[in-house]
């Protein structure tokens, strides 16, 4: 009776094995081919004769370089792709444009350096991007053409030093932006202009040092912004005043603050907005003045005005002297004036009163 069931087992495995053919690769390949586990083979192009019924294709650390196109044209119910840790430098066009289904697509640690627009067709119900760790240096108005139904976009650690205007435009229904640790050096207005759902922007670890007025005003859902350890020196209150969400956090640590009169201004302002949470604010250190480098602004930000008022108060006061004193001056003259006049009337009655003598 053993003999029999084991036999039994031998005939289902051999029967699952016979539908799928990866397993001579050394992929773990289930009965049911759901979740097909590719990762750590060494392999150097995607395999062929993936099962029909894969929902999740793990081909991550391997060695693959292309991805051809229509490679994936036999696995429409793809759901997950997992191809991190390979050495993919080139996507062909409609390389994905089979994957109707697919919602997940990992693509970090390899070395894309460009996107075209034929990398997202097929691609309109992708909910989740990854590309961190890549050789992006930009992104244009092709970059995520397709992608209406993307909520997570990951793009930290790249080299993009330049966002075009309406490099996002058809993302209107992304939650999560991840920009950090890239070379980004100012934002631009428009860059965020049809992102009214997005939740996260993180754009810690770039270059930033300015931002213009209304960068952050479409950003109507926004709770968190992340811009710590970038090359803010001073912000315009504007810049944060025009985030119009109920509740937004700001985080700003690690920044070369000019900690001066009207930083402090600027901080103070912002902290009278009930919206707007400086979670990170007791953290903030000053770079410049020399005397004040290294101290925490919330420590010295009381005192950044005093020289300003004093200056102020000098000059408001030498203004009043001088003003006074020329009053006086004034009042003076004019009393010279009256005594001048009074002596020359004085004599000129003498002169006459001699006269009728």
């Amino acid at each position: 009776m053993k003999e029999l069931v084991f036999v039994f087992l031998l005939v289902i495995e051999a029967s699952s094995k016979s539908n799928c053919t990866l397993w001579k690769l050394g992929c773990d390949c289930p009965r049911d081919h759901k979740f097909i586990m590719c990762s750590h083979l060494n392999l150097t192009q995607l395999p062929s004769r993936v099962p029909p019924s894969t929902e999740l294709l793990d081909l991550s650390g391997n060695l693959i370089i292309i991805l051809p196109k229509n490679i994936f044209s036999t696995n429409r119910k793809l759901r997950v792709l997992l191809m991190q840790d390979n050495n993919i430098s080139v996507i062909e066009d409609n390389s994905f444009s089979q994957l109707e289904f697919l919602q997940k697509l990992d693509l970090s640690r390899n070395w894309i350096s460009s996107l075209t627009k034929g990398f997202s067709i097929g691609l309109a119900f992708l909910k989740e991007l990854q590309l961190s760790h890549n050789k992006l240096s930009s992104l244009d108005s092709n970059s995520f053409f397709y992608l209406e139904g993307l909520q997570k976009l990951n793009l930290t650690n790249n080299s993009i030093q330049s966002i075009q205007v309406r490099s996002f435009f058809t993302l209107s229904s992304l939650r999560q932006l991840h920009l950090k640790d890239n070379k980004l050096t100012s934002l631009r207005s428009g860059t965020f202009s049809m992102l009214r759902s997005l939740e996260v922007l993180n754009l810690a670890g770039n270059q930033i040092s300015k931002m213009e007025t209304v960068v952050f005003s479409p950003l109507t859902s926004m709770t968190l912004l992340n811009l710590t350890n970038n090359c803010l020196s001073t912000v315009s209150f504007k810049t944060f005043l025009s985030i119009h969400t109920y509740s937004t956090h700001i985080l700003l640590q690690g920044n070369p603050w000019n900690c001066d009169c009207e930083l402090h201004r600027v901080f103070q302002k912002l902290h009278s907005i009930q919206r707007l949470f400086l979670d990170d604010y007791s953290n903030l250190t000053c770079m410049e003045p020399p005397v004040l480098r290294n101290h925490l602004l919330m420590d010295v930000d009381s005192e950044l005005c005093i020289a300003e008022t004093v200056t102020v108060l000098i000059i408001t006061i030498t203004v009043a002297i001088t003003v006074l004193a020329a009053m006086l001056m004034g009042e003076r003259k004019k009393k010279k004036k009256k005594r001048r006049n009074g002596m020359q009337w004085t004599q000129q009655g003498d002169i006459s009163d001699e006269s009728d003598f």
